[in-house]
This record gives C-alpha cells, structure tokens and sequence, in this order.
C-alpha cells in the first residue's frame, strides 16, 4: 500500500499546471519527431536534452519521457498514412495498415494504433509500478561484483541475444568502451586517450556523442536517400473512433499476447522492433484470419503497436531499478539522469522518491494526454510530410548545433558532434547498431569501476564473480546470453540428428 501512497503523490505533482503544460509540449514534438522518418524517439530525446537543463529534474523527466510517448504514436502515423515507417518498429505496421489506408480505412487504422499503443503502454507502467520497488529493494544487496554481474549480464544480452550479428554488436560495444575510457581514470588519478586535448580531460560528454550519432548521423543518411513523402489524407471523427473501439474488445487475446512479449523483449535488451516482429507473427498463425494478414487487417495492427509501446515503455524498469537501461532512448535518459545529479538504480527509490514516482504518475496521464491528441491532430501531423526535406534537414541540424553548444558553452563541442555524426552515418552504412555504442558510453566507466573494485577486493582473483549464489547466477545467465546463438544451434543440430 506504500507504493499507492507513493503514486498518489506522483500525480499531485504531474498535475501541476506547469508539469502538464510540459507534458503536451513534449507529446507535440514527441509525435512530430515519430512523423519525420529518421529520427526516433532516442534521437529526439538526445537532441531535446539540452533544452531541460533549467528544469527540475522532475519536471525534465516528465518533458523527455513525454517526447518518447509521443515518438512513439507518431511512427504509426507515416506507416499508416504514407508507407514509410517512422520508426523501426512500425515497419511490421505498414503489412495491415497501409493497405487499410489504400482501402479508405486510415482512420480506422489509425484509431486501432494509437488505442493499441496506449493498452500496451499502459500494461507496461502498470507492471513498472508493481515491479520496480521489489526490483530496487533486491537490488539494495547489490556490492561491487553483483553490480558488475549486472552490467555485464546487459552487455552480454545485446551480443547473444540482440537481432544484429554478434560480432558487429561486439565491434560496436568495443567502440563505446573506448569512448568511455577518455578522461581522468577515476581509481587511479591518470589520464588515457586525452592526446594533449584539455578539453578530454572529463571524457567525451554523453550528449554531445548521442546528439551526433543519431541527429546528425540519420540527417546524413537521410540526404543521401534524398526521401520524398506521399501519402492519403487522413481524418478522424468521433463515430470512426467509436465503431473502431467497439471492434477492438474482439482481440483482447491478442493484445494480451502482444502486451506480455512487449514487456518481456522490453526488460530484456531486444527492444520494440523485434517484440513487434514477434506478436505480428503469433497473431498471425494463432488469429482465424491469418491468412489475411497483409491486406489490411484490423488484428495486424493491433499486434505489432501493442507490443512495441509496451516494450518501448518497460525498457524504463531495468534502467530506474537497476540503472541499465533496456533501450536506446532509456539510455538516453539514463544519460539525461546523470547530467542532473542522479544515480539510477535501487538506491534512487530511496533518496529521490518524489522524482521516481512523479515520472511513473507522468507515464499513467502522458499516455492518455498523448493518446487524446494524437486522434484529434492526425491531419496537422500528416501535414508536416507536405514540407520539403530540403527546409525540415537544416531546421534539425541547427537545433542539434544549438543543443551541442549550450552543453558547456564550447565551439569544440560542436566539431566533436559532427565527428560523432560522420560516425554515425558510417556505422549505419555498414549495419553496425548504434545502442550497443550507446550502452557502453553510459556504462562502461561504471561496469569498470566496479569490474576493478572486485578485484581490489577479492586480491586480483576473477573467484569473487562466482563467490556467491547471486553474483554467480547473474554471471550464469550473462554467458548463456553472450552464447546464446552457438546453444540454438546445437539445440537445432541436435533435434535433427535426433529426428
């Protein structure tokens, strides 16, 4: 009953006037970054950042995760409307909702995302509120070795059991490492990998790296496919969303799936686009109409947006509980934490209780707010489309110039964002991901920290990461993940050698 104590507190402070009025703000841009194709909710929260450094962090937090709410319902919108997937994960939406569009069904298409998206969203904060303080207070027993176990658990999770090839993930991670390793080395007082720059003594701030790779980066890549936008008018009224409401009760069993792979993909680090693959492709062997799936079912809509926000919004209780984060834009935040003073993890459910519970309150009413305003501004959304790459492109690069520059008021900053931005784009090219690099930036200082503080403790022996039944089973499960590919492929051979 403490934690209703705690949620009904949350609410009192979202629902001031000012926290709500930053709330719809950041719905607004939030859908109109998941409109523009390329960008993304971790890209739009990273280039945003900076404008909540004046803030308190509560009401930062509720800005940011708004502007991810609506990212999220704004990558329907292109892949219903136009085809083009906002998102990564509403590429398995475009199978039923573009032909739906093409049939004169957009609105209720569009209606069946936006109430999917909000039912598993919703699922998933319930989950956060039950889950993340049992999680935190496990977590409080938590020394060096067991943190380490964590870390290296999530790192070993996005090799083995990511949907990008292993040693490509790998490659990427190690890449983060690095970045992570300039600076002052925080055990021994030494600097590495500055070269004579004194403006590396500090390492290479988290902001200006995610703002590169994904701003300035997907602006490169999105110049060079040169991107033009058609698409059908789109309206929504209240007896389109009324008779499409009274259809949705019908797949419940659906929704229910598609909300329980969604949370499961989000806690691990599979992440939204492989968690809407997954449910289109159960709902579509389990549904009785099946074989219909991708000419324009109401049901192949239902499945992939369900599951997506679902797994879009519980990536947030690995990174408030245990401070790691379960996708690229909870990385983001997790950053966006940092910079303000706060340490994720068990310890921030004790010491920063107001702020906890105000973001998970602002997750109950940022998606019903986003929800609201998503199905009464679809044709202004659908709009932004109407407007020449050529005028949105320069728009974007000078807010991630602005934001680059205002994080330590320095030109060097600037030019180290369009390094990052070249890196970026030339990863994307040769299909590297990017959250892996992310993930390391975050937490490759920390997993080393505590990596050498065990050892300190245990005297130089690696025993101490098998030293207890906690510590070892997280070690387990991190190198069952890590050879997760090499276990399937011996199932595989196995059961045929069998058969």
């Amino acid at each position: 009953m403490e934690e209703f104590a705690h949620l009904f507190h949350g609410f009192a402070i979202v629902l001031q006037p000012y926290n709500i009025m930053l709330m719809c703000i950041g719905i607004l841009l939030g859908v109109i970054i998941g409109v523009l194709p390329g960008l993304g909710g971790a890209n739009g929260v990273a280039i945003l950042l900076p404008l909540t450094f004046s803030m308190s962090p509560t009401s930062a937090i509720i800005m940011l995760s708004c502007i991810y709410w609506g990212a999220l319902f704004g990558g329907a919108i292109t892949s219903i409307l136009f085809n083009i997937p906002g998102e990564p994960w509403s590429v398995a939406t475009t199978f039923d909702g573009h032909p739906m569009a093409q049939q004169g069904k957009a609105g209720e298409a569009l209606t069946a995302a936006f109430t999917s998206s909000f039912i598993g969203a919703l699922f998933a904060v319930i989950m956060i509120t039950l889950l993340a303080p049992l999680v935190a207070k496990f977590a409080l027993q938590f020394g060096p070795a067991e943190k380490f176990s964590v870390f290296f658990l999530a790192f070993c999770s996005f090799i083995g059991m990511g949907k990008e090839p292993p040693f490509k993930t790998l490659a990427s991670m190690m890449i983060g490492f690095a970045l992570a390793a300039v600076g002052l080395d925080s055990v021994t007082g030494n600097l590495r990998l500055t070269f004579g720059f004194t403006e590396l003594l500090n390492g290479f701030d988290f902001l200006i790296a995610v703002i590169g790779l994904f701003g300035i980066g997907e602006i490169l890549l999105t110049m060079e496919e040169g991107l033009s936008f058609r698409g059908r008018a789109a309206a929504i009224n209240p007896r389109v969303v009324w008779e499409t409401w009274k259809e949705l009760p019908r797949y419940w069993k659906t929704s229910l799936s598609s909300c329980l792979i969604g949370c499961w993909m989000g806690i691990s680090p599979a992440g939204a686009t492989p968690a809407s693959f997954m449910s289109y492709g159960i709902a579509k062997r389990t549904s009785r109409n099946g074989a219909k799936f991708g000419t324009g079912q109401i049901e192949g809509v239902v499945a992939p947006e369900t599951a997506a926000h679902a797994a879009g919004t519980s990536a947030l209780l690995p990174m408030l509980a245990l401070g790691v984060p379960g996708s690229p834009t909870a990385a983001v935040l997790l950053g966006g934490l940092l910079i303000w003073g706060l340490q994720p993890g068990p310890l921030l459910f004790v010491e920063q209780t107001e702020f906890v519970w105000g973001l998970i309150a602002s997750m109950y009413l940022g998606n019903l707010v986003g929800l609201i305003i998503v199905l009464t501004c679809v044709p202004l959304f659908a709009a932004i489309l109407r407007i020449p790459f050529s005028i949105i492109g320069p728009v974007i690069l000078v807010f991630c110039a602005i934001g680059a520059y205002t994080v330590h008021n320095s030109a060097f900053d600037v030019i180290m964002m369009l390094v990052f931005g070249v890196l970026g784009y030339l990863l994307k090219k040769c299909n590297y991901p990017l959250a892996p690099m992310v993930l390391a930036i975050v937490l490759g200082d920390k997993a080393e920290e505590a990596f050498r503080q065990s050892l300190l403790i245990s005297q130089g022996s690696l025993g101490v990461f098998f030293s207890n039944g906690l510590v070892g089973t997280i070690m387990g499960l991190g190198l069952v993940a890590l050879f997760w590919h090499l276990i399937q492929t011996g199932f595989s051979r196995l059961r045929h050698m069998v058969a």
